[in-house]
């Protein structure tokens, strides 16, 4: 595991359980991907979004939304980290991703997640 790797998790797990984008987008690289698998977007066709602006959009609507956000299950390596994010609505809705992260010179390059959502 890398120090870098370590810090660069952590602070995401920050501004992911506080809701906070302005600090998450701090972490990504100007070139990110960010590629999202749902049941509305199956492998053969995932939500794809390329550049820091077009990341940025995706998380400040999924940040913006009321619900709680707690990341666990971390696995970090040199160039890489992996976790499990569980989500909940007011509602009760709840939604579960999980998420790899590819590192850069300590910036998130790519970020590949597959979520889950109630019914």
């Amino acid at each position: 595991m890398s120090a870098t790797a370590l810090r660069t998790f952590e602070s995401l797990r920050d501004a992911s359980e506080h809701r906070d984008p302005d600090a998450l987008m701090v972490l990504f690289s100007d070139d990110a991907v960010l590629v999202a698998y749902d049941k509305d977007n199956p492998p053969s066709k995932p939500q794809e979004f390329r550049g820091k602006g077009n990341v940025e959009e995706y998380l400040r609507d999924v940040y913006a939304r009321e619900m709680t956000h707690q990341v666990s299950d971390e696995v970090i390596g040199e160039d890489r980290f992996a976790f499990i994010e569980r989500c909940e609505y007011p509602d009760g809705t709840r939604v579960v991703a999980e998420t790899m992260c590819e590192l850069r010179d300590g910036e998130i390059a790519r970020e590949v997640l597959t979520q889950a959502w109630d019914a």
